[in-house]
Parts: structure tokens; C-alpha cells; sequence
């Protein structure tokens, strides 16, 4: 006599109550990191503006890491500021344009007026 060690197949609510739960988990263990994070960059606050300088950040970059809610990392916008001024420097280094220019190069020009230049705007 052969026996099925088989399990049966699981009811389609008890699967849905496996992904319920592992959602929830998944919220919970992303709140808790949230919340280490928002901690441990509370360092960053003790720091002086030199210091902060020197890590690419400012007062202003740390107000708005904080004004985010509770759920939400605070580190990812610090970093983000951080990798935008790098970013900056090294182009700065090289001599290449920080920003683009105010008038576009290409196919510019301006636009004819039959007034006098002191009437023109």
C-alpha cells in the first residue's frame, strides 16, 4: 500500500492570507528601517556647517529630509543632494557648464523691429 505524502493544494484564502501577510511584513520591516535611518541621520544634525559642507549637504538639505513623514527614509533625499553637488563640482573641475545656458544657441536670433533701438524693447 502506497501512501501521497503530498500536502494538498492550499485554499485560495490561505494563499491570500500569505500574501496579506507578507505585505504587511514587508511595510513593517520598510517602517523599521525608515525609522534607523531617520535615527542614525540625526548624527548629521549634531554636525557642524563645515562639516556638513565637506559631505555635500546643508542645513537646508537636512530641514527637508525631516519634513518628510515618518514612513519615508530621509536618507534617500540626503543622498540624492549629496550625488547633485558632486556632480556639480566635477563638472566644475573640468570646465564644463554647470547648467545650461539662459539663451539657447541654436537658432536664436532676434527678431527685426523697423523702430528705433530706444523704442525697442
Amino acid at each position: 500500500m502506497v501512501h501521497d505524502l503530498r500536502m494538498p493544494a492550499a485554499s485560495p484564502l490561505m494563499r491570500g492570507l500569505q500574501i496579506a501577510s507578507k505585505a504587511v511584513a514587508a511595510r513593517i520591516v520598510g517602517l523599521a528601517r525608515a525609522l534607523k535611518h531617520r535615527r542614525d541621520a540625526m548624527i548629521l544634525a549634531n554636525l557642524d556647517d563645515r562639516m556638513l559642507k565637506d559631505i555635500g549637504l546643508t542645513r537646508s538639505d537636512l530641514r527637508d529630509a525631516y519634513s518628510q513623514p515618518l514612513w519615508r527614509d530621509p536618507t534617500s533625499i540626503l543622498v540624492e543632494r549629496a550625488g547633485e553637488r558632486r556632480a556639480h563640482r566635477r563638472r566644475s573641475l573640468f570646465g564644463l557648464p554647470s547648467a545650461p545656458p539662459l539663451v539657447p544657441e541654436n537658432g536664436y536670433s532676434v527678431p527685426p523691429t523697423n523702430r528705433p533701438a530706444r523704442f525697442a524693447v
